[in-house]
């Protein structure tokens, strides 16, 4: 995988590798930083229903869960 610049990943797009519940493609909407601006987390938003969840950035690089852009 690419390496992944977590400063940059506000706005980006991501693909399920495991959809649940019909939602397969995310969005990035926010980003968590501590207080040095280091981004701890992000928010991801489905994009067919809204819902938002929270993790930890490096999640994002585990290929078997999220892969890229919208595939």
């Amino acid at each position: 995988m690419k390496r992944i610049n977590p400063s940059k990943l506000l706005l980006s797009k991501w693909t399920a590798a495991q959809p649940e519940n019909r939602e397969k493609h995310f969005l990035v909407t926010e980003l968590f930083r501590d207080e040095e601006g280091t981004v701890l987390a992000v928010e991801l938003q489905a994009v067919l229903t809204r819902r938002s969840e929270r993790f930890d950035w490096q999640v994002l690089k585990n290929e078997s869960l999220w892969r890229m852009g919208w595939v």
